[in-house]
């Protein structure tokens, strides 16, 4: 249990600076190169989670080793298909609600969907992508 806990911290550690990181691309490119916030948003949500998946690979679960350079890839493609498709998907649709729809700014509503998003691909993580 104990460990469980010390991941889930790591977890949340690494997605905050994910968090930055995804935040940094979306300003950028909605409103330095004038980007539609959906695209923009799509880019963004990429970048962070390759990002995380370095740092989840090499931090949050550095005692479950990928071993070979196969099995690094075979656990990236897990991640992309359980945690970028719940963060991308998660975040298109929430973002087209809150910004489209209620017409919140579109960083106070990415940073509404980030949070949804997380604690689902903790969950993915944890038994799916680094088991």
């Amino acid at each position: 249990m104990k460990d469980l806990l010390v991941r889930w911290l790591k977890f949340h550690l690494v997605g905050g600076i994910g968090v930055g990181v995804q935040l940094a691309v979306l300003a950028l490119l909605v409103s330095g190169l004038k980007v539609n916030y959906l695209v923009a948003t799509a880019a963004a949500v990429e970048t962070a989670v390759l990002h995380n998946f370095v740092w989840h690979e090499r931090y949050t679960w550095r005692a479950r080793p990928s071993g070979r350079r196969v099995d690094l890839l075979l656990r990236l493609l897990r991640f992309h298909f359980s945690n970028g498709l719940v963060s991308l998907a998660g975040n298109l649709a929430l973002m087209r609600l809150l910004v489209g729809t209620v017409h919140l700014q579109y960083m106070v509503a990415n940073v509404a969907t980030i949070l949804v998003c997380g604690l689902l691909n903790f969950a993915l993580s944890e038994w799916f992508v680094f088991r």
